[in-house]
């Protein structure tokens, strides 16, 4: 039998990354999965889908403003093939470079379904049906999540699918229905619409992405309708069933039902962690009745020697959230020097048309907490690089404590946004204030320059607005 410091079960980008950083500490490292090196993030969903945004917002640029910017056709032809077999080459590349690295840091690699069969040992079943037990003096559960489907919902991978059939499809449909406007369902919205697909986003709760700043929701439907894209929000789907020419989905609002017809559906309203049927129970591991491994702050389970990351534990469903988990478990299996994760603090990021980023508390919810609220805000109308892009719609809003001046959060929309959060988390994690924001001197023109004249605003000095 062969015998580890550590077993990593799942691949993802917690499983892998916790297994490096394993490896580096010195240990003895195995990986297992059941499919793939990279998880879904790196095969079928993070990586890929922003490769077909990348073609969408060539095409939406193609379609909608050739005559803004000066461009003509005579007869436009748009490859969506060309575009899903593009995601895959980046996705291919990159899982490739997960088995390179699994090999350059000595971890052994296993596919199979794994399960617990003690407290230090578990056994995988690969495809052919063999079994192979190993044990580890440390067993870390990486084993993700999977798409939430509602009884009665039926997925057929044709008519009515999720987000792993969508992305790997080469046609797209003439009509859809994306039920859910979470980041999954806004994103696939984008790619779709911008290739002429006709889309109706339909979400339960009163607003897009609806975890997120309540005016950043707003400002994400403003620019969707401007877009002609059909939402409908503060609408519960009561039936969804596949026809002989699309589905039909019943919706209501309480007040009143309506049918929606299209070609095909996507369900993206949420994710389920994979903690059971691993064994973990048996060895008397503590799982949420969602099926959420609990854990401490050290990625700890309450049985010692057993440890969980990443989508598994539901504490931030994110491909970075799980990585940062990775090392600091790996860090604590050691004994090395490691640190807390804050994950209120952690970055958020939307890969829509316009993109959304946000990390920390809500305006509403630092003023439910007590603080005395001061914001700050930018808009991109007054930004000239993003003038030039011709992208100037959304804002920066950085929320802070007037007292300290402390930055309790920032909620982000417009172009690129999702790489302007790490000055300002890294301004938070520091306790650097507005003040020093505002201070710091940035490149003109950028995008970056909101973020600057944002922190100024919170401190009512701000020059450009």
């Amino acid at each position: 039998m062969d015998q580890y410091d550590v077993a990593v079960i799942g691949a993802g980008p917690g499983g892998y990354v916790c297994a490096i950083r394993c490896a580096q500490l010195g240990m003895k490292t195995a990986i297992i999965d059941k499919q793939w090196l990279g998880g879904v993030c790196l095969n079928v969903g993070c990586i890929p889908s922003k490769s077909l945004l990348k073609n969408a917002e060539v095409a939406h640029t193609l379609r909608e403003r050739g005559r803004e910017l000066g461009f003509s056709f005579e007869n436009l032809k748009l490859d969506y093939s060309v575009a899903v077999k593009r995601s895959r080459q980046v996705s291919d590349r990159l899982v490739k470079g997960v088995g390179f690295l699994m090999k350059k840091n000595g971890i052994d690699v296993h596919l199979g379904a794994a399960k617990l069969t003690g407290r230090d040992r578990l056994t995988f079943t690969d495809a052919e049906g063999k079994s192979t037990e190993i044990q580890a003096k440390n067993i870390v559960v990486a084993t993700g999540a999977s798409v939430a489907v509602p009884p009665g919902w039926q997925i057929d991978g044709e008519k009515i699918v999720t987000y792993q059939e969508a992305i790997l499809q080469e046609k797209l449909p003439k009509s859809a229905i994306v039920i859910g406007a979470g980041a999954i369902g806004v994103e696939f919205t984008t790619v779709w619409h911008s290739y002429g697909v006709e889309v109706t986003l339909v979400e339960m709760l009163p607003r897009l992405v609806p975890l997120e700043d309540e005016e950043v929701g707003e400002e994400l439907a403003k620019n969707f309708k401007r877009r002609k894209i059909n939402c409908l929000t503060g609408h519960r789907v009561e039936e969804i069933q596949a026809t002989e020419t699309g589905v039909k989905v019943k919706v209501s609002n309480g007040a009143e039902q309506k049918t929606l017809e299209a070609e095909q559906a996507l369900v993206a309203i949420g994710f389920r962690p994979n903690g059971k049927g691993l064994g973990l129970e048996e060895q008397g591991v503590k799982l949420s009745e969602r099926g959420a491994v609990e854990i401490d702050e050290r990625m700890a389970t309450n049985v010692p020697g057993i440890w969980a990351i990443g989508d598994v534990t539901a504490k931030l469903m994110l491909a970075h959230v799980a990585s940062s988990q990775g090392i600091v478990c790996a860090e604590n299996i050691a004994g090395a020097e490691t640190v807390a994760l804050n994950y209120e603090m952690m970055p958020r990021a939307t890969y829509c048309q316009p993109q959304v980023a946000a990390f920390g508390l809500s305006e509403a919810q630092a003023r439910e907490r007590g603080y005395n609220v001061k914001v700050g805000r930018f808009p991109f109308q007054a930004n000239g690089k993003a003038l030039g892009l011709g992208e100037a719609v959304g804002w920066v809003k950085i929320v802070t404590d007037a007292e300290y001046g402390e930055i309790l959060g920032a909620h982000l929309i417009g172009p690129e946004v999702t790489e302007l959060l790490p000055e300002l988390t890294l301004a938070q994690m520091m306790e650097i204030t507005a003040h020093e924001i505002g201070r710091n001197v940035h490149a003109h023109p950028t995008l970056s320059e909101t973020l600057m004249e944002a922190a100024e605003d919170a401190l009512g000095r701000a020059i450009n607005f």
